[in-house]
């Protein structure tokens, strides 16, 4: 299934089930099936596998009146990040891709050696914004402006100390964050100024959930900026596995649900390029990952 966040007009946000074109109300749809579904996403994650069962079957088996009679056209709606203010700091994993450890020791001066365990930041739950919604350019705060394309994986199921081989039941899901980086604002080393300022996290435009994703070990994804194409590759090139990810971080810190792990990117961003190329006032990045979709943002001078 394909789940967003919408709002209609200036009413509150809701939890919606795309499909066929239509956002179909979550909460609506339960309530006309004769089961009681909530109208957020983490509310409906924290429910676990029975709310998905009971989604699924109250879209599967309803007529197509009654979908409509819950439902917008998708165009009708604003498309707001899937979880719109994460409960904790999302999980930012960097130097995930062989060739982007490359590129980044070359233009960043990070160590060239791969490294030898998942290197883990975090950007707050202010930096995420909606499919559409503008990256912000403070010219004042940074010149060195870059995209970064990435895996979003959703916790669905509280993960302590977990193996490897089990880490992905602990999923709920997939979207695409792009992990956009201020590379002059790293300061002694830590990169959360860099990466955690507000608008640095755009999300969406759904999550689709673990079932219908056969392999999220290949998955291909790409990025353009202003409809030129700057990264290509697959997420079979990760270092860390999101098995690995998981284990790695539900080692030292208890992974809920709701949580959100973004994997890393590949080579191709900004900063690795010759010369070295930035966003910029006007400029319009559009992350793209095989089963999940596109995501567009325009940057904006503020």
């Amino acid at each position: 299934m394909r789940l967003v966040t919408y709002r209609y007009r200036e009413e509150a946000a809701r939890l919606g089930l795309l499909r066929d074109g239509l956002v179909i109300d979550v909460a609506c749809l339960g309530a006309i099936s004769g089961c009681v579904l909530p109208s957020t996403m983490l509310e409906f994650i924290d429910l676990g596998e029975p709310a998905l069962v009971a989604l699924r079957d109250a879209a599967d088996t309803a007529t197509p009146a009654r979908l409509v009679s819950c439902a917008y056209p998708e165009p009708n709606v604003m498309l707001l990040p899937p979880i719109p203010r994460p409960r904790k700091n999302i999980f930012g994993i960097g130097l995930n891709y062989t060739e982007h450890v490359a590129e980044s020791a070359r233009a960043l001066d990070t160590a060239e050696e791969l490294p030898k365990q998942p290197v883990i930041f975090s950007k707050p739950p202010t930096a995420v914004v909606a499919w559409n919604a503008p990256i912000r350019h403070n010219a004042k705060v940074t010149q060195q402006l870059d995209w970064e394309t990435e895996l979003a994986v959703i916790i669905g199921k509280t993960a302590s100390h977990v193996e490897a081989a089990q880490a992905l039941d602990h999923v709920f899901g997939y979207t695409i964050i792009n992990d956009v980086s201020a590379r002059d604002c790293r300061r002694a080393g830590q990169w959360i100024v860099s990466k955690g300022q507000d608008s640095f996290a755009p999300m969406g435009p759904c999550i689709v959930t673990r079932d219908e994703i056969d392999d999220p070990h290949n998955l291909d994804l790409w990025t353009k900026v202003n409809g030129v194409e700057k990264q290509n590759s697959n997420t079979r090139f990760m270092l860390f596995n999101i098995n690995a990810l998981i284990a790695d971080i539900s080692s030292v810190m208890t992974l809920e649900p709701g949580d959100i792990i973004a994997t890393g990117t590949p080579a191709g961003v900004g900063a690795g390029r010759s010369p070295q190329e930035w966003m910029w006032p006007g400029d319009v990045v559009e992350s793209h990952i095989e089963g999940i979709g596109m995501l567009r943002n325009p940057v904006i001078a503020v």
